[in-house]
């Protein structure tokens, strides 16, 4: 049997711009919804230049912590919670999505967004998560072990636009401001 060379692996983008975005896709929840915030930042690589072509996923809980069960999160209306979106990053790198604070799920627990990032240069996706500002990170089972200066790489910092509250949370890709990736197996972490 004659043995043939190794495929090289293949990353992840960029392509979504052909079969990912949908309308609305970015909204969790519309402008207009009781409690929207705007939660928005940018994405870099490795030397610090903003992401042009990549991809931002969230997952999350509504403000009282429950998490949406009710199918059909493609069709937004802009009048329920989804609990999940999808946002490109336009020429400078940035995203945005109008959705809620998230509560915590669990009494005691922290509060975050659960984020993906699809990029070029990626084999497979990459996940973090976007703690609330006030969240105790030194508390949040699993951190623990970060240096505080990699923990904060995992914080929203709070802003008011026009009194609408707006988190951001901009994702390093590499560098000496990585933010910390999680690793998930068999589909928990």
């Amino acid at each position: 049997m004659t043995e043939s060379p190794c495929t090289p692996g293949q990353t992840v983008g960029p392509f979504f711009g052909i079969g990912l975005p949908y309308p609305r896709d970015r909204e969790l929840v519309g402008e207009e919804f009781p409690g929207a915030v705007e939660l928005h930042g940018t994405v870099y690589d490795g030397a610090g230049a903003a992401v042009p072509d990549a991809l931002v996923e969230i997952w999350q809980p509504d403000s009282a912590g429950r998490i949406s069960r009710a199918p059909g999160s493609l069709r937004r209306g802009g009048r329920t919670f989804t609990g999940w979106g999808r946002a490109a990053t336009d020429a400078d790198g940035h995203y945005t999505f109008t959705t809620v604070a998230p509560g915590p799920t669990s009494a005691g627990g922290p509060a975050y967004y659960a984020v993906a990032i699809f990029a070029r240069g990626l084999l497979d996706r990459l996940f973090t998560r976007a703690y609330l500002p006030d969240t105790d990170l030194d508390a949040v089972p699993g951190l623990a072990g970060l240096e505080p200066r990699h923990r904060t790489t995992m914080r929203c910092h709070a802003e008011i636009d026009s009194g609408r509250t707006r988190y951001r949370f901009d994702v390093h890709l590499q560098g000496p401001d990585e933010t910390v990736f999680l690793s998930y197996r068999g589909g928990r972490s």
